[in-house]
């Protein structure tokens, strides 16, 4: 069940529509997936009353990560909330996808990925007569802020270990390590919800953020340190869950997927992006390389290739 590598690109089939809210905004948004070509990676093309504006999904791009992860300018042109379709677009395995969107903030929906899961599936996966490449890490890349760090680690897969650590009794100390696949993103984080306390709730409103929030797209913890959400959980520790979905989701902004581990204690996008950066910004730490040559029965042999023209650090 664990590292599946697929030798080639993937884009859609055809093309596919949501429509929602913005869990920071409040506005009503709306977003086609397109198919792409190979090599184009991500694109956001952001229509909004104005002139078009391009934002390549890249952590270059990245202009500010306070409680999401935002491409562009936060006091300017900007697509907000990328993570959570960054993370259903890397967990199920899709390179290149235009993505048109009318508004600048990815649209929350129930506040986890499952939406996204369904308009891909509606859509289908399309595989492209072009090699996929793959970051590979070499060597072990390791940033720390306070109590709070992250690392990547060479591995034989794609892997994530993410642990959690918050006073609130609801939530206290969550680790969610394991490989990652288009399954096990279906079983095991898909349907993981974004959360927050109620105590924060008119602070995040002064501040600008969580104006289209609600119980319908969120986890809310109340003052007495419950869920207060009818039904519960979805599972017995969602929070890390959704963490590690936020943490992929800022880890596809590499430009190409990754084959390593990474670890995290205590992170967030902030963290992730920095990790991201610091590992990108050392070229003896990583290798971009494609499969070569596959048997019958035996793993994929794989060779250093040029890096894709999309990746940040070829910008």
């Amino acid at each position: 069940m664990g590292f599946v590598l697929h030798d080639y690109q993937t884009t859609l089939k055809s093309r596919a529509t949501l429509t929602g809210t913005g869990v920071h905004s409040g506005n009503p948004v709306t977003v086609h997936f397109l198919p792409a070509d190979a090599d184009t990676g991500v694109v956001f093309q952001l229509s909004n009353g104005g002139e078009d504006r391009e934002f390549r999904a890249l952590v270059s791009e990245v202009g500010a990560t306070d409680l999401c992860t935002m491409l562009g300018d936060p006091a300017g042109e900007h697509i907000a909330t990328v993570e959570h379709l960054m993370a259903t677009l890397f967990g199920l395995g899709i390179d290149n996808v235009v993505i048109e969107i009318d508004g600048h903030e990815v649209p929350i929906l129930d506040g986890s990925a499952m939406a996204f899961v369904e308009a891909i599936d509606q859509a289908g996966i399309d595989t492209l007569p072009v090699k996929r490449r793959y970051i590979r890490v070499v060597k072990p890349v390791r940033i720390e802020n306070g109590a709070s760090w992250a690392e990547f680690r060479p591995y034989d897969g794609t892997r994530f270990e993410i642990e959690i650590d918050f006073e609130s009794p609801a939530i206290g100390r969550q680790l969610f390590a394991s490989d990652m696949n288009a399954d096990i993103f279906r079983r095991d984080i898909a349907r993981a919800r974004t959360f927050g306390f109620m105590k924060d709730v008119e602070r995040l409103w002064a501040a600008g953020y969580a104006l289209g929030s609600s119980l319908e797209n969120s986890l809310v913890i109340g003052d007495d340190n419950r869920v207060i959400n009818m039904g519960g959980l979805r599972y017995p520790n969602e929070f890390v869950r959704h963490k590690t979905m936020d943490a992929m989701g800022d880890l596809a902004l590499a430009g190409a997927r990754f084959i390593g581990c990474f670890r995290s204690y205590r992170g967030g996008h902030r963290l992730n992006a920095a990790a991201l950066r610091r590992l990108l910004s050392d070229r003896s730490a990583f290798e971009i390389v494609e499969t070569t040559r596959r048997e019958r029965g035996r793993t994929a042999e794989m060779s250093a290739v040029y890096a894709p023209v999309y990746a940040p650090w070829m910008i």
